[in-house]
């Protein structure tokens, strides 16, 4: 029985760390009836957060599918949802799971509104370009404003908010919504965990606030919609709550509006409200534009597939997960029809991949199925050669999607085994940590014999330590956390020369090659269809046949692999525009070898001649604190080399957001705590990397 489209969402819940977002799925696995019982987050008993620590930290570590369906207007729909971390360490979390969701639910607190990390999720977001709706949880919290977080969704966002529910009240006197489009009060029985909805006329002392908060919605709704206008112009009184749905839905699909919800997921209020916007706002499978790749045969042809079983079958790999019965593929199906047994290849490897099993994921929980359909999310066993961000797809008409992009690691850490055995045991299960988790990295220092591991912030770092000593049982010795700096120039090199000749008596070897460096510019870097942060612009300026056409993509691979092995102190070499002008060749000793290793030699000559500097990343720091603690906090934010970039009053706290180098913020949070006798908070995400002042460049450079 082939699956209704219509009837199906993808969606996830993402948001700033504390927002709610694992209450809110759990409450939403409580009332579609996937779970007979509600988990909670403080307690360690939440569905979603079934990782030893997670359970232990109260937080999510991993993202976690699960699907449920829910009954709305007749009709049964089936929702796979994604629960997805709020600390910026797992960000590739939220980036690998909004690469293959049609919709997101964005989470607010209702006390501090758009938070750090909720801009964060918000730019993924747009990357994809993911239609969202928004809800604002905990409107139970003392200081909780609706207006405010409405506004900042508005103001700090750059959105286009629509309100289609208002709180009634709010803090601890919260007790229900008002729908602005049916202009009716909806309260929770508490008694039986808000199953049980019960339909009321507004409160009189809102009737005045709803009216113009409706009037704003109608307004809105025709300013999306034609011809609602005309009709808005004649008698605003005669748009219907339908008519105003229809114009929400396709605002919404079309990335025009993001409607509005409230509630307080800890306390079971909104949710049933929630899960019937997901419904009327987000999009199902058929409604989001096709699918892109490219061919495989020439990377230069696009192609798209259908949401349809009728075309052929492609899935983009959006995580991989360790198991002892095989590793778990999550994919997301675009197109097509899967079966088990059914042979697929992976377009860009060329490997062949067999898929032995399908399954339903329900957290950690998994229900066999035979088959899988376009637009489903689910995860197989079987296919050995594939990883995160690879395409599966029908030998026949093979395609290969848009990759995952991943973020550079911040900070580092070296890291040594205790004996041989562990040292085999560490390099395995290094290689199966970075196959489920992209955003760390590890390498091996030839020169000093240490191994390097790498990821996105300090907590990050705990959490790999944690499955390398406690899930894989290996006995490791850990190094203090270093900061991953970069290294550019400052000025210019010309026509500096790159020779390498080699005599051994046969056929020796000879490359000579004369290339330009300069600092990069953006604009140049999107000239060259490169990350502008991340890599080198290579442009081949030789004219007259200097240098032989064949070997030319070898001098660029000596300045790439120059530049990844670094210069001054063996950091990444980034944002330089290398331009080879000239050289020479010798009929019989020149080779691609050759050429590589004067490509390399020119490149670090010329960099070393060109001023080279260190970039240091740079984290925007927020920082929310009683405003009795906002000298201290200020002050101790200036010594650690920060920026303060704004702050701002909200009730008695002070919202600071400063831009602070990685190198000052290890131990913070102690620091923080000590300051403000633990009523402060902050969090932290990467923001551009700078140049480092030069005292303190030699300081890094002596430890390197």
């Amino acid at each position: 029985m082939t699956l209704d489209l219509n009837t199906l969402r993808n969606i996830g819940i993402c948001a700033h760390i504390d927002a709610g977002k694992t209450t809110i799925t759990e409450r939403i696995l409580f009332y579609t009836g996937r779970n007979y019982k509600m988990g909670e987050v403080h307690e360690g008993t939440a569905t979603m957060d079934f990782l030893e620590e997670e359970q232990r930290r109260g937080i999510t570590i991993q993202a976690a599918a699960t699907t449920c369906e829910w009954e709305y207007l007749g009709r049964t729909y089936t929702i796979n949802l994604i629960d997805t971390p709020g600390h910026v360490d797992f960000t590739i979390e939220v980036e690998r799971s909004l690469r293959v969701l049609d919709g997101m639910v964005a989470a607010f607190d209702g006390k501090e509104g758009v938070e750090a990390q909720s801009e964060t999720v918000w730019r993924q977001a747009d990357r994809y370009n993911v239609p969202r709706i928004c809800f604002i949880n905990k409107m139970d919290k003392v200081g909780a404003d609706f207006p405010m977080s409405f506004e900042s969704i508005r103001e700090r966002l750059g959105a286009h908010p629509i309100a289609v529910q208002l709180p009634i009240s709010s803090g601890d006197s919260f007790e229900g919504i008002v729908d602005l489009l049916e202009m009716t009060a909806y309260y929770f029985d508490q008694s039986e965990l808000g199953a049980r909805i019960e339909q009321r006329p507004i409160p009189d002392d809102m009737r005045e606030t709803a009216q113009t908060w409706h009037h704003d919605l109608v307004e809105l709704a025709a300013d999306l919609d034609e011809s609602l206008t005309e009709l808005y112009i004649e008698d605003e009184s005669a748009i219907t709550a339908d008519q105003i749905r229809a114009a929400l839905r396709r605002g919404t699909i079309e990335r025009r509006c993001t409607p509005v919800f409230c509630g307080a997921a800890l306390r079971n209020i909104g949710i049933q409200r929630l899960l019937n916007g997901v419904i009327d706002y987000l999009p199902n499978p058929t409604e989001v534009p096709l699918v892109e790749g490219l061919d495989p045969k020439d990377l230069t042809t696009k192609l798209t597939r259908a949401a349809s079983v009728d075309a052929p079958f492609s899935a983009l790999v959006f995580k991989v997960v360790s198991d002892i019965h095989g590793d778990l593929t999550y994919i997301r199906v675009y197109s097509g029809r899967l079966t088990r047994g059914q042979r697929l290849i992976n377009a860009g490897n060329r490997k062949k991949e067999i898929v032995s099993r399908i399954f339903e994921m329900h957290a950690k929980d998994r229900v066999p199925l035979d088959s899988l359909e376009a637009g489903q999310i689910a995860a197989v066993i079987g296919p050995k050669h594939s990883v995160t961000g690879d395409t599966l797809s029908d030998p026949e008409a093979p395609i290969i999607l848009e990759r995952i992009i991943f973020p550079d690691p911040v900070i580092s850490m070296s890291i040594e085994p205790n004996t041989n055995d562990d040292k085999q045991r560490l390099s395995e299960a290094m290689a199966t940590i970075n196959r489920e988790d992209p955003s760390f990295r590890f390498s091996y220092n030839e020169e000093t014999g240490e191994t390097i591991i790498a990821g996105m912030g300090e907590l990050h770092l705990e959490i790999i330590k944690h499955k390398l000593v406690k899930d894989r049982n290996v006995a490791v010795t850990f190094g203090t956390p270093r900061v991953s700096y970069r290294e550019t120039i400052t000025g210019k090199a010309n026509k500096v020369r790159g020779k390498f000749i080699k005599q051994t008596g046969g056929r020796g070897q000879y490359g000579d090659v004369l290339i330009n460096v300069s600092p990069m510019t953006a604009d140049q870097a999107a000239e060259q269809e490169i990350q502008f942060v991340d890599s080198i612009g290579f442009i081949d300026r030789i004219t007259g046949g200097a240098v032989p056409k064949t070997v030319i993509p070898a001098v660029e691979a000596g300045v790439r692999g120059a530049a990844a092995s670094g210069i001054l102190g063996g950091y990444p070499v980034v944002k330089i525009l290398v331009e080879l002008v000239d050289g020479s060749y010798h009929e019989v000793d020149s080779s691609p070898l050759a050429f590589e290793q004067a490509g390399a030699l020119a490149f670090r000559e010329a960099c070393t001649r060109a001023k080279l500097a260190l970039l240091e990343p740079i984290m925007k720091v927020v920082v929310v604190t009683p405003d009795d603690y906002f000298g201290a906090v200020s002050g101790d934010l200036s010594s650690r080399r920060g920026q303060i970039v704004e702050t701002e009053l909200r009730g008695n706290v002070r919202v600071i957001t400063a831009d602070i180098p990685l190198a000052e913020m290890f131990g913070y949070t102690t620091t923080l705590r000590g300051l403000t006798q633990g009523r402060a908070s902050s969090s932290m995400e990467p923001s551009q990397y700078r140049l480092m002042p030069d005292r303190l460049r030699d300081e890094v450079l002596a430890k390197a």
